[in-house]
């Protein structure tokens, strides 16, 4: 037993040490962490906080009920009748009156945990109510700023509920205390059974339970601002009954618990406990009927019958927050009576945007990267590549770029040694011309190889801070020591493989005994201590995805799901689009972020998937960049008219650079986020509406059509991916990098809208959303009915049908593009194909596949598609040979026309020898399919 005693407090003390370790090596690791990309007052302003807030709230919660339950201990009775109470009650009486400290100072430590929990947890409800920036704005009912039901209301919510659990929890408490001590009592010995307090305890439970329902009072005051942000069948925010009778509803039960609170608190001297529980039940049954009941029969009786009309003025107000909101206000709808028919020459005054026409499908071209750049199996690409834009030859270029990361699964010996100090970054950018290809329809290389080779060659080409490797390096080393990092592997020269030395700033030193010990507790690898490449020199790099550091260094944002890598300046750096949101924002309709930007690439994992939060409110305010040497994280302030960004600016000062830091050649590369888009288009299908009749009414609602890629592949529904790419807007004189998508009509597949952003961050009108709403006198098919006009097309199907004989190759069809050109919509589609149960096969492009109204071209280029379909003529250079964009010369049009007519004729024929199993006779007919194909395209000059 002396033992076993002895034991305990040993065992005790263990723990908390152990426990304390615990929390030092992750307090102090993270801190260092922090300092180590810059951003260390943003870790230490969050940890005080933090700690502040979880002391005051724990304290005070603490405070609260024990000094309660120290009150009920000095009320109670000062001696017990014998014989008035149980044996139970009379133990746990003697254990109370024994070890009442050990007993009030445990209930007040477990409580204040709890309670200094849920104030931390507040940390960033707390900032924003403290920092609060006024909108300049007011919402139509109260008349307060938006800034009040943005920032302040939450925390007032917060607080009130707190308030009001620990006046409950003390008098919870204290009634436990009379109900041993005596005070307070179920029977009465001789008189039957009753209730009955001392006039002591009344007073006291009394007081609790008044101060309780004026706590309640406040918090139905404050549940009438509550309206502006709540949901309804119909909208968000104020609505014909909400202010007819829920609000109304919520100020009465607000008198009425003022009325039962005065009741408890009087009672504290009367003594009479009849008339504060009546209130009390009657107030129950008030918030019963005037906040279920009576709402329910307005909604019914009066609102139903006449609902558009009723609800009208509050529609009004939804579509203005919601458009205002969500940033689309400004949208340009435009209606287009878009053409069907083609004429040759057509798309002559549309000869600029030809090149920018993205054939190179970064969603299937992967695997190319990967054959052709991968070098070691150590190196990967991720499964989808980014578009960006290069200045190449004094023109802009877009381009398909990647960076080879490494991939510590593909190592054959993974040591600890191999996996932690010598693999350790990877090496250089890979970049494609998004609309041409190789001789095999492999991509054209604008840099590609290690050392980097090509346009773009010039740049600090080392990786350590990427999307794919994700565990932790020890770099760096003392001056003159061999170094230990692989740089390049063996080339075909003979040349060995290469070692480097990291230099750069990035990366928590440890070449000190306590950081050694920290990380290596840290990351549960005592390799750490032991090992000789631990130098007192060495870095420790974790914490290595772009997203990771910015949304640490940020954490008040939401990153976009997709950061994207762009040489800036001679390096390679990762750019990331932050934004700020709420979901308090008045009479805004609130959406899921997670369902608005899920589409078929986030589906099948090939981007990353946003948090299941719902949100009425947001901006990019911020432009992130994480460099992908050093780990160095830079915010650049973005949407300077943001209040929710400049009230975070007041919480972290100097963590966001001044907009005008942003340099030209990082602008250049600066692009409209994915994800905004996306919710910005999910909000338009219904409010590009701003008729509040026809907006009830949902008469004109549009969706995302499903991608019929997608669906093609995979029977996956989800919506189609938008798309960027250079597009030249009807009536600009010039194309513009644009975001691209497409709406249809909802439970219908014809096309209904085509919505475009201004997507370069250099142009004056970036960010400008403009919508050309389809005729509807005439239809335009959508991208599904697109997609299997072009499949199940006989001239499509007779092209591919050598690649695909006996199933030897495998088709994947690339993104379907829309573009508006030539007084209509252009859908363009790349075709891929790809040897099945090859070692090293990859998809190559073959074909590309167009339609203009119901006119269906294909060949083995772009140029050759269009000309088919305008006639023999499309009148522009798709700049697929590497030549500017320019309208073609006057084409000889009837030799032309004959000969794509004979072309289609050997098609037909050898089609038909095909099926008569005439192999010699197909061949040959191909090949004059072929001759004729080339000849017309001498005539129109393309040759």
């Amino acid at each position: 037993m002396r033992r076993r005693n002895a034991l305990a407090p040993f065992a005790a003390i263990v723990a908390f040490l152990v426990i304390a370790f615990v929390i030092f090596t992750n307090v102090w690791t993270d801190r260092l962490w922090f300092i180590s990309f810059g951003f260390g007052e943003v870790f230490s302003t969050m940890l005080w906080t933090r700690l502040a807030l979880f002391a005051g709230f724990a304290l005070l919660m603490a405070l609260v009920v024990v000094g309660n339950l120290l009150v009920a201990r000095r009320l109670r009775p000062r001696s017990v009748p014998r014989g008035s109470g149980s044996e139970l009650l009379d133990r746990y009486r003697s254990t109370l009156d024994k070890r009442f400290v050990p007993i009030a100072v445990a209930v007040g430590a477990v409580l204040g945990l709890f309670a200094g929990g849920a104030g931390s947890g507040q940390l960033m409800t707390y900032q924003a109510w403290r920092n609060s920036t006024p909108f300049g704005q007011t919402d139509p009912q109260f008349g307060l700023d938006i800034s009040f039901f943005v920032f302040e209301y939450p925390w007032w919510q917060f607080v009130l509920s707190f308030a009001f659990y620990a006046l409950l929890l003390s008098a919870a408490g204290s009634m436990i205390i009379y109900l041993v001590a005596g005070a307070l009592r179920l029977t009465e010995p001789g008189k039957g059974r009753r209730r009955f307090t001392s006039k002591a305890a009344q007073a006291h439970l009394s007081v609790l339970l008044g101060l309780a329902l004026l706590i309640k009072a406040g918090d139905y005051w404050l549940d009438q601002y509550g309206l502006a942000i709540s949901d309804s069948g119909l909208l968000t925010g104020m609505t014909y009954t909400s202010t007819h009778a829920s609000l109304n509803a919520l100020r009465v039960l607000a008198g009425i618990a003022v009325l039962c609170a005065l009741m408890f608190l009087a009672n504290a001297v009367l003594t009479q406990w009849a008339v504060p529980l009546v209130g009390l039940v009657l107030m129950v049954l008030s918030g019963i009927i005037l906040q279920g009941l009576y709402p329910a029969a307005m909604q019914g009786i009066s609102v139903n019958p006449d609902e558009p009309q009723k609800e009208r003025p509050y529609i009004e107000r939804n579509i203005a927050a919601t458009r205002a909101a969500y940033g689309v206000e400004g949208t340009e709808v435009t209606s287009y009576s878009a053409e069907t028919d083609v004429s040759a020459g057509q798309l002559r005054a549309d000869a600029e945007a030809l090149p920018g026409i993205r054939l190179m499908d970064p969603a299937v071209i992967a695997p190319a990267y990967e054959q052709s750049q991968q070098v070691r199996g150590y190196y990967s690409f991720p499964q989808l590549l980014d578009v960006d834009r290069y200045t190449i030859d004094g023109d802009e270029t877009d381009a398909v770029v990647a960076v080879r990361e490494m991939d510590l699964g593909g190592l054959d010996q993974p040591s600890w040694n191999n996996l932690h100090t010598v693999y350790t970054h990877g090496y250089g950018l890979v970049a494609a011309y998004g609309n041409r290809k190789g001789p095999g329809g492999e991509p054209e290389w604008i840099v590609k190889d290690i050392p980097p080779t090509g346009k773009l060659a010039e740049h600090e080409p080392r990786i350590y801070f990427g999307e794919l490797h994700d565990d932790y390096s020890i770099v760096g080393g003392p001056a003159g020591t061999s170094p230990t990092e692989l740089d390049t592997p063996g080339r075909d020269d003979g040349e060995g493989p290469r070692y480097y030395t990291y230099t750069g700033k990035g990366g928590v030193p440890i070449g000190n005994p306590l950081n050694q010990v920290a990380f290596a507790a840290k990351f549960a690898d005592v390799n750490i201590l032991l090992s000789d490449r631990v130098n007192a020199e060495s870095k420790i790099i974790h914490g290595r995805t772009p997203k990771e550091r910015v949304e640490a260094a940020a954490p008040w944002m939401t990153a976009d799901s997709n950061a994207y890598p762009a040489v800036v300046e001679g390096r390679i750096v990762w750019i990331v689009d932050g934004y700020t949101t709420s979901n308090s924002y008045p009479n805004s309709q609130r959406v899921s972020l997670q369902d608005s930007t899920t589409d078929s690439q986030s589906e099948t994992g090939t981007v990353g998937i946003q948090q299941d939060t719902k949100i009425n409110y947001i901006r990019n305010s911020v432009k992130a960049v994480v460099d992908a040497y050093d780990g160095t994280v830079s915010l650049y302030e973005w949407d300077e008219a943001d209040p929710v960004l400049k009230t975070w600016q007041k919480v972290f000062p100097g963590s966001v650079k001044p907009k005008s830091e942003i340099s030209d050649d990082l602008l250049n590369h600066l692009r409209y986020p994915s994800d905004l888009f996306k919710v910005q288009r999910a909000i338009l299908g219904r409010y590009h509406v701003t008729d509040p009749n026809n907006w009830y009414l949902e008469s004109d609602l549009w969706r995302v059509p499903q991608d019929p890629v997608a669906v093609n592949r995979a029977g996956s529904a989800a919506q189609e991916t938008p798309f960027y790419l250079s597009i030249k807007w009807p009536g600009d004189e010039k194309p513009i990098f644009s975001q691209t998508s497409t709406y249809v009509p909802n439970g219908r597949q014809n096309l209904a809208g085509y919505l475009a952003v201004n997507a370069d961050a250099s142009d004056p009108n970036y960010g400008r959303l403009r919508i050309l709403r389809m005729s509807d006198s005439s239809q335009i098919d959508g991208p599904g009915q697109t997609f299997n006009a072009l499949v199940n097309d006989r001239a499509v199907a007779e092209r591919l049908r050598p690649y695909l004989n006996q199933g030897a190759a495998q088709a994947r069809y690339g993104n379907l593009l829309t573009l508006p050109v030539g007084g209509g919509l252009l859908y363009v589609q790349p075709i891929y194909t790809m040897r099945e149960g090859t070692s090293g096969a990859f998809p190559g492009l073959q074909f590309v596949v167009v339609r203009f109204g119901d006119h269906i071209g294909i060949g083995n280029t772009l140029q050759e598609a269009l000309d088919q379909v305008f006639a023999g003529d499309a009148g522009a250079n798709t700049g697929e040979d590497g030549e500017p964009s320019a309208p073609t010369g006057e084409p000889d049009n009837p030799a032309a026309t004959r000969a794509l007519q004979q072309a289609q004729q050997a098609f037909t024929e050898a089609d038909e020898a095909l099926k008569n199993g005439d192999l010699a006779t197909y061949q040959a007919k191909l090949k004059e399919a072929q001759e004729k194909v080339e000849e017309a395209m001498q005539a129109m000059g393309q040759r």
